[in-house]
């Protein structure tokens, strides 16, 4: 047994970590959606050890909703967790030290059936246009600003809503109960792969507004005090974070383990999910804070206090800088 330990711990030394720091390593407690796409890059973490390569461990609590997940956060019983970064502001505007990790631009869209007649957004007047995420949905409250400046046109008062979970939507679109349909990006690729085409892209519609869609909009929350007390482990989850989307981006072979939890009907739709992941990986570019603050007032007009509280205008240390 003593001739075990010792080869283990020659073992541990040659790749640099001693038996110590491999038992010892500080644990990020994740609340993380149990189904949400943000699984795809925390499997692909843990499956290669990006997480102890960077010196912590990922340590994921799965909960049911995102609801619950913001409990856990905000109570402390997790360290970080996915949001976007227009809850983080509106939580910093409220006095929170809440602070921001890129994770993904990946938004949605408008779309209609590849047979449908219609061509652009004038012609869905006096239809029914589904929505997932409520009355408040960001692309749902770009794309109405975005009908308004092309075309004139009050998307929200020229049009039926109806508005449902994200299955809903996915299940009423296809089937043509509605003339078109907005939904989060992984639904909109598999309705994709079953027919239906984009009628206007979110990212389409922020570059005619004059905002930036290569700002991420998705990312890892955590608390200011815990990045002051572990820097380290800050910066290894943006490490991991990047080798991870990396993998992903580059190595279709990183996908096999995971098209299991992808709920993928047939290739299409996982090929479908795939390359919509990857096309949301965000640069490395520094984050445009001038574009997210005229991204932040856009949603403050249309949303209101509802959806930003008292950030009308982006408060100082939303995003986390980190190389």
């Amino acid at each position: 047994m003593r001739i075990l330990g010792h080869l283990l711990a020659g073992c541990l030394l040659a790749i640099g970590m001693s038996p110590a720091m491999a038992e010892d390593l500080p644990k990020l407690r994740a609340a993380m959606l149990a189904s949400g796409t943000v699984n795809w890059e925390i499997s692909t973490i843990k499956a290669n050890t990006l997480d102890t390569e960077n010196v912590f461990e990922l340590a994921v609590q799965d909960y049911a909703d995102n609801g619950a997940t913001r409990v856990a956060f905000e109570g402390g019983e997790a360290d970080t967790m996915v949001a976007d970064w227009i809850w983080v502001a509106y939580q910093r505007a409220a006095g929170k030290d809440y602070v921001f990790i890129p994770y993904s631009r990946a938004v949605g869209g408008l779309v209609v059936r590849n047979d449908s007649p219609v061509k652009a957004l004038p012609d869905l007047k006096g239809q029914k246009i589904g929505i997932a995420g409520g009355p408040l949905d960001k692309s749902w409250l770009i794309l109405r600003a975005y009908a308004t400046k092309k075309y004139g046109m009050d998307l929200a008062g020229e049009t039926e809503q109806v508005f449902g979970a994200p299955p809903l939507i996915f299940k009423a679109a296809l089937s043509g109960e509605m003339a078109g349909a907005i939904n989060f990006w992984h639904f909109l690729a598999k309705m994709k792969a079953k027919g239906m085409h984009d009628l206007v892209t979110v990212a389409d519609a922020a570059t005619e507004l004059g905002l930036d869609p290569e700002t991420p909009l998705l990312g890892y929350v955590l608390k200011g005090e815990f990045v002051k007390a572990h820097p380290d482990v800050a910066q290894g989850l943006y490490k991991a974070s990047v080798a991870a989307k990396a993998l992903l981006r580059d190595d279709d072979k990183a996908w096999e383990g995971l098209r299991g939890s992808m709920n993928a009907a047939n290739d299409a739709e996982f090929v479908a999910l795939r390359e919509g992941y990857r096309a949301g990986i965000p640069s490395a570019k520094p984050i445009d804070e001038a574009a997210a603050d005229r991204f932040l007032r856009l949603m403050a007009e249309l949303g209101g206090e509802e959806l930003v509280g008292k950030a009308t205008t982006l408060p100082q240390g939303v995003f986390l800088h980190l190389e």
